[in-house]
């Protein structure tokens, strides 16, 4: 067998097992203690940052704090979809960019000079444009492959949040939906893949797991392959009965990007 034909096997096998029942359990404890806040949704699900340190970034979103201020404050999720809404509206997709890459990078120190040059590159709106308006008509999937290596210095570890949040904004009927793929997660699902290749022998079973579920560069297939594992699971939560919310599947987004759940460890 090819490499491809085995991650094919290894994706088949993930899609048919899903998520086994250690971490079942770890989700349970989690919704029950510290996730008990995102049950009816992950809309106040909040990081901080530093305002003054985006203050050569343009454009800049109205509701979010002014960056006069020096010390740290927080926006969440559902503070990111109004700005979302707002600049679906008005056709402003780069003030989408800002929001959700302010969101995603948080206190990061490189993030506003990273921004800053992304939004500078010519091509930026024209790319943001197509993928938004295609996003609601053509799904998630079709949106990636449009931003995919489409503006220099802006990965999927962004531009997938980007696609998050504005599919909550535009409501957008397609299904999977749209989910943020970034590093911490795509190492959870490595190591999930990673044990479930050795548990049914697979040759070069960490290769595989490696390759597929790589730190970044995900191919539009590869998050086709991570939308549909994602929502399943979050299905089989939902029917688990831990009592996790049907239909949330950025619940379980965040879970794996919190570490409720090591699959090397089973814990």
């Amino acid at each position: 067998m090819g490499r491809q034909d085995l991650a094919d096997a290894l994706d088949a096998e993930l899609m048919e097992r899903l998520l086994p029942t250690t971490a079942v359990r770890a989700m349970g404890v989690w919704l029950a203690g510290p996730g008990a806040g995102y049950a009816a949704g992950v809309g106040p699900h909040a990081v901080t940052y530093v305002p003054a340190r985006w203050s050569e970034v343009e454009p800049w979103p109205g509701r979010f704090a002014d960056r006069s201020l020096t010390k740290a404050v927080t926006v969440s999720r559902d503070q990111v979809v109004a700005v979302a809404k707002e600049a679906v509206e008005g056709g402003q997709w780069s003030l989408a960019l800002t929001a959700s890459y302010v969101w995603g990078q948080g206190r990061t120190g490189y993030g506003p000079h990273r921004l800053k040059s992304v939004l500078a590159e010519p091509n930026v709106a024209e790319a943001l444009s197509r993928a938004g308006r295609a996003l609601p008509k053509e799904g998630a999937v079709t949106a990636y492959r449009m931003l995919n290596k489409a503006v220099r210095g802006l990965g999927p570890a962004f531009f997938t949040k980007l696609l998050y949040f504005l599919d909550l904004a535009m409501d957008a009927p397609g299904a999977p939906r749209a989910l943020v793929l970034d590093q911490r997660v795509a190492r959870v699902v490595r190591a999930h893949a990673a044990r479930t290749a050795r548990e049914i022998e697979l040759p070069s079973a960490a290769d595989v797991a490696a390759w597929t579920w790589s730190d970044g560069g995900w191919t539009p297939h590869r998050y086709e392959v991570y939308l549909h594992w994602v929502t399943a699971a979050s299905e089989q939560l939902a029917a688990s009965g831990i009592g996790w919310p049907a239909g949330n599947p950025d619940l379980l987004e965040l879970a794996l990007f919190d570490g409720v759940w090591d699959p090397a460890t089973g814990a």
